[in-house]
């Protein structure tokens, strides 16, 4: 059985919040696929409201909290990630950007990225589009073809319903492709591991 870990990365700023409610649904879909496939999966939230002072602290310092690393720890260091944040005047809000701004830049190259959004109405689903896909796209990763995103008539009693519910599904299955065709993760990159053996860094690579 193989062992494979998702990361849910929500930038809802209420509780209960519905951009929580849609990244546990995708993930759930994600994860269920995989088990149905024989792997054993391990979900790993990452709220980024409980991170909102140390990630500002980070942009202004350039060193992460001992919570903040090992948050971006999970998402860096995971098979797949869900990454949902609500839109706030077109865009994905600034909590979100602002964590992905302290991600390591090469972290996320070839990462299977389901993304999904939230907001008032339908009008802000291309949001997804022209905003959160171009910032993944930036970072390299893989960015799923089907987004999903969810408004309040979405919702029956807390559960998707319909269509929504429908492209929870796919867009569960598609990150569940992703990850498997791809070998486990091996966790998140050393920034201080040495690319080469300590006695070619002494002769420079020669030998005497």
């Amino acid at each position: 059985m193989t062992r494979r870990t998702l990361a849910v990365v929500s930038a809802g700023l209420s509780q209960p919040s519905s951009t929580r409610l849609l990244a546990d649904q995708l993930a759930a879909a994600a994860r269920d696929e995989l088990v149905r496939r024989g792997d054993e999966v391990e979900l790993r939230v990452v709220e980024l409201r409980d991170h909102a002072h140390d990630v500002v602290n980070n942009l202004l310092t350039g060193f992460p909290s001992t919570e903040l690393r090992a948050a971006l720890d999970a998402v860096t260091g995971a098979d797949g990630i869900v990454a949902v944040t609500p839109i706030f005047n077109a865009s994905y809000n600034g909590l979100f950007k602002s964590f992905f701004d302290v991600v390591d830049a090469q972290a996320l190259v070839d990462r299977p990225v389901l993304i999904g959004a939230t907001g008032g109405t339908a009008r802000h689903s291309l949001a997804l589009e022209h905003a959160v896909r171009p910032m993944f796209g930036y970072l390299r990763a893989v960015v799923l073809p089907t987004s999903v995103f969810a408004a309040p008539e979405d919702w029956s009693g807390g559960t998707a319903e319909g269509a929504l519910r429908s492209r929870i599904q796919r867009a569960g299955r598609e990150l569940a492709d992703q990850v498997d065709r791809r070998p486990p993760a091996t966790g998140p990159a050393d920034p201080f591991a040495l690319t080469t053996d300590f006695a070619e860094l002494l002769g420079g690579g020669r030998e005497d």
